[in-house]
């Protein structure tokens, strides 16, 4: 049994804000948008006819991030002001405010349960808030730059942020435990996200890939360099088998998990696009860029095969997603914005059957390099949490291999763990290796953990020093300029 699928479909455009929209979020209740801006304002857009939109204005800076609270009653929104705001989504837009980092908020997450909201900052810090009394909870504090996303997951008892250290970090909300630092982004990570099922996260990178891996092995499944640019941002479909993502060379795209390979590229905006997101129950999509623009896509492609399940993942053959993909010529549908392959040709309805490749501007590569996605592995979620401590004390060997770096994005320079080597094989080898055959007794990483915090504190010591030998040598300098004037003064009394 096969079902028609067709393209997605541009459903609306909204116009209103004067720059860069940097975030996006549908309402539950699927009646609002609400969109953020470098304009410094919080709209919320409302898909019946007759209303208009809302603009809220409270922010001083950019907002780079908007999200709707799972009931639909609350949108909380980051900006670069260092407060985070929680606004009614209504007509008199209320909201209150509460200042959450030391600097830049670029991240806020509620979780499942509407009662806590994750920030993240380029403060290098994430934090746990209340959202009832906007009450702090707790610090997580390993991140050696800047911290751009953060995100529970779909049970609430993981945390995964990205950070422009290069690397994608998982941690135990109970014990606050970093339990695994996954290293092998070349470029700074702009956002991650967890899998509908919870056994696996995504990152997208400004060396524009995108990465899942399952965090139950801790192995990389899928590598996606199917853009030209820095990849923004990235949303899971709620099925979970799609993934649709952002990027600066203006493209969207969608890809398929199943299948491991791309499925639709997007061409609606005219300039980098910024940020996406699925609604919930994945039957629209929204994106926006650059240009302005805010807009509303009809998925269409979500009513699948009952076949193609997360249960049937395990039996696909590893040969079928390792195979990359060779783009045929490109062809342009009958839908403004989305292009599709000329085995679709004669009509929307027909060849449903076969596998669904669309053309890029640049050959996409997909590399499967670890077992098959979404399988059952050896053990499962519950004892990732359950052995949380025996994680974490693993993940503290890879401190040694992080240095000291400044705060600065454009100054921060570390090794791209990523081989250039094309051999799969060798490549599966080579990143997944290290982290399993190290063997460093714990008693050594511990101390080498130690070494590392003590040197950080040290150059934070020699910076003051620093700063007080200045102000030192300013004062005496001045004090011997008022001793000669005093001396010249004195010498023609005499």
């Amino acid at each position: 049994m096969t079902t028609m699928l067709e393209d997605p479909t541009l459903e609306r455009q909204f116009k209103g804000h004067r720059d860069t929209v940097t975030s996006c979020d549908f309402n539950p209740n699927m009646k609002q948008l609400a969109t953020g801006s470098m304009d410094s304002c919080l709209m919320v857009w409302n898909f019946k006819p007759n209303m208009r939109s809302y603009r809220f204005v409270g922010h001083k800076d950019a907002v780079l991030s908007v999200q709707f609270s799972p009931s639909g009653h609350l949108v909380a929104s980051a900006s670069r002001d260092k407060t985070v705001r929680l606004w009614i989504p209504s007509v008199k837009g209320e909201s209150t405010v509460f200042k959450a980092h030391t600097a830049t908020v670029r991240s806020v997450n509620f979780s499942t349960d509407g009662l806590n909201l994750l920030t993240c900052s380029d403060d290098k810090t994430i934090k746990m808030w209340s959202v009832h009394r906007q009450k702090f909870q707790f610090s997580l504090t390993q991140h050696m730059n800047w911290v751009r996303s953060a995100k529970f997951s779909p049970d609430n008892r993981m945390i995964v942020s990205g950070s422009d250290d290069k690397t994608v970090k998982l941690w135990d909300r109970n014990s606050k435990e970093c339990v695994h630092t996954f290293f092998q982004h070349g470029g700074f990570v702009n956002h991650v996200e967890f899998h509908p099922s919870g056994t696996c996260i995504a990152a997208a990178g400004t060396d524009a890939t995108v990465k899942i891996w399952d965090i139950r092995t801790n192995k990389l499944l899928q590598h996606y360099q199917v853009h030209s640019g820095p990849v923004n941002q990235l949303s899971f479909h709620p099925s979970g088998n799609y993934l649709i993502t952002a990027s600066n060379d203006c493209t969207l795209k969608v890809l398929d998990l199943l299948e491991g390979r791309l499925f639709f590229t997007l061409h609606g905006h005219q300039e980098p696009v910024t940020s996406t997101a699925f609604s919930r129950n994945g039957e629209y999509f929204s994106s926006g860029g650059a240009d302005e623009q805010v807009i509303v896509w009809k998925t269409n492609f979500d009513n699948l095969d009952p076949s193609r399940s997360l249960a049937s993942r395990s039996q696909l053959r590893s040969e079928e997603v390792v195979e990359e993909y060779q783009p045929r010529s490109a062809m342009k549908s009958n839908v403004k914005g989305t292009e599709r392959s000329p085995a679709r040709k004669s009509s929307t309805l027909n060849a449903m059957t076969e596998p669904r490749n669309v053309s890029a501007s640049i050959a996409p590569t997909l590399m499967d390099v670890g077992p098959a996605m979404f399988s059952e592995p050896a053990r499962g979620l519950e004892d990732l949490h359950l052995t949380s401590a025996d994680q974490a004390t693993r993940a503290r060997r890879h401190l040694a291999d992080q240095s000291h770096h400044q705060e600065s994005p454009t100054k921060l320079r570390l090794t791209d763990r990523a081989p250039s080597d094309p051999d799969l094989s060798k490549f599966a080898t080579s990143i997944t290796a290290p982290l399993e055959e190290r063997q460093i007794p714990p008693k050594v990483a511990a101390t080498l953990e130690q070494i590392v915090g003590q040197l950080d504190m040290l150059t934070q010591t020699m910076t003051i020093l620093e700063q007080r030998m200045s102000m030192t040598e300013d004062k005496l300098k001045e004090c011997l300029d008022n001793q000669q004037k005093i001396t010249l003064q004195v010498r023609p009394t005499d």
